[in-house]
């Protein structure tokens, strides 16, 4: 049966308001700004990044089979000839123009999600939980910013049911614009961390912008963690937008509330109240953090009225994905070790949320817990005093060996008890071969830092050296 087309071409003309040169194409089946993972029928979409201009990858889009592709005055001239062309003025607001044409067009239920922590978690969570329930589209890996989220709209089918997006931002004023995009039914906000800090004059200044998340409600629902020490002053924020205010927690009083997290055999069960409902289920991934997470999606079901018990059961499937959490057993000569990546990101506080995973998880026999950390970058003038500030985490986490790299990390190894310290290094490239060196059978490995820290590498050097086991 052949799949409807994402756009027709003559939608594609009103919606991105652009002229056309050279023939029209009939029809595209996707969107794309990107070249490297562009498959043939899509829609390629020329925007100038921070680092290069996608102008530069047209002639390239259409040698891997592009459908037709957006492009900007200036280089019209230079372009004709290429291929199907719809030439604008100013290819990034197209792109937002044809995200909120998709937007119109569908009847879809809307989640925005965002949040210092947790937002992409939460979001693949919520994007889970609602497949079980009908068509469900959501942001892929963590396109949350304004490149990210008018693409993801603009690829929304007009059929979806369900659809969650995840918002990002480093400066006050983001939100507002990307959530006018969205124009969301439910909006999230999972915690608020001292992230960004050199944008921000305070960490209230943070919940201040994460609130503007609010001001894409038209008498929706706002869903705010009651555990985060900014509570009161989101739901404040929440009050002219929502029509309802529900949060999670495990705070007293709470209406998504944890009551009980544990192991149970190879499992991860969550005990909550939902509302006065008493709710057993279980998640597929470890961390107390993910169970908190849980919660705010079943928020969502809820608001979107579907089974809440249902929904709580599709978190058994849930798998956290590389660089957030995700699991892999590899192989050294005298037996298996494993690697927990936590990659992509950090800040203080998912930094501490993966020490206490790692202080969750046995070595084997023989094996110790070993923490390998880069700079959480973006905290301001604060910066080395908040990752000295980690140690006492360290030692409650009971890591056995400490590896670091870059020039905030070095104030954290300084400040960890002598017998923990294993090596520092100014580089991730430069820590590679002391790490190599020291992994054995039985150990547990968990690499985490901001993702310009460039610690991810050590991560694929680990994976490139030993034979790669069962993910997990």
């Amino acid at each position: 049966m052949r799949q409807e087309p994402l756009w027709s071409g003559l939608a594609l003309v009103g919606a991105l308001q652009a002229r056309v040169s050279g023939a029209l194409a009939r029809e595209v089946s996707g969107v794309s700004i990107d070249t490297r993972t562009l498959q043939a029928g899509d829609l390629f979409v020329a925007i100038r990044g921070e680092a290069r201009d996608g102008h530069e990858f047209v002639r390239a889009a259409f040698e891997k089979g592009a459908a037709a592709a957006v492009i900007d005055e200036t280089h019209a001239k230079e372009l004709v000839g290429a291929g199907p062309l719809l030439v604008v003025k100013d290819v990034q607001r197209s792109l937002e123009l044809l995200g909120m044409r998709a937007r119109d067009r569908t009847a879809a239920l809307v989640a925005a999600i965002t949040g210092s922590v947790g937002k992409t978690s939460t979001k693949d969570m919520t994007r889970l939980m609602l497949s079980r329930f009908g068509a469900t589209h959501a942001s892929v890996a963590s396109y949350n910013n304004q490149w990210g989220v008018p693409l993801t709209l603009s690829r929304m089918p007009a059929l979806t049911r369900y659809g969650v997006f995840e918002l990002g931002m480093n400066h006050a004023g983001e939100l507002t614009g990307l959530v006018a995009q969205v124009r969301p039914h439910v909006a999230v906000v999972t915690r608020v961390a001292a992230v960004h800090l050199e944008h921000f004059a305070s960490v209230e200044a943070i919940a201040d912008a994460k609130a503007e998340i609010f001001t894409g409600l038209e008498g929706g629902v706002a869903i705010i963690n009651r555990d985060d020490d900014h509570f009161a002053r989101l739901a404040e924020a929440a009050s002219p937008y929502a029509g309802h205010v529900f949060d999670f927690g495990e705070s007293e009083g709470a209406q998504a509330r944890l009551l009980d997290y544990r192991k149970v055999d190879d499992a991860h069960e969550i005990t909550a109240d939902v509302l006065g409902r008493r709710l057993v289920y279980r998640i597929g991934a470890p961390g107390r953090h993910l169970a908190l997470n849980s919660l705010a999606a079943l928020l969502v079901a809820l608001a979107f009225d579907v089974d809440v018990e249902a929904a709580a059961q599709a978190f058994a499937d849930f798998t956290p994905t590389a660089g957030r959490g995700q699991r892999e057993t590899l192989s050294t000569r005298t037996g298996p070790f494993t690697l927990i990546d936590e990659s992509y990101n950090a800040n203080p506080t998912s930094m501490r949320a993966a020490l206490e995973l790692l202080s969750g998880t046995e070595p084997s026999v023989g094996g110790r817990r070993i923490a390998v950390l880069g700079d959480m970058l973006e905290l301001g003038p604060q910066g080395a005093d908040l990752h000295a500030g980690l140690a006492e985490d360290l030692a409650r986490a009971r890591v056995d060996l400490l590896f670091t790299s870059g020039p905030l990390m070095s104030r954290l190894f300084y400040a960890a008890p002598d017998a923990m310290r294993a090596a520092h290094r100014a580089t991730p490239l430069e820590l590679e071969e002391a790490v190599l060196g020291e992994v054995r059978a039985g150990d547990v490995v968990m690499v985490k830092g901001s993702n310009g820290s460039r610690v991810s590498r050590i991560c694929g050097v680990l994976r490139e050296t030993f034979a790669a086991g069962t993910a997990s």
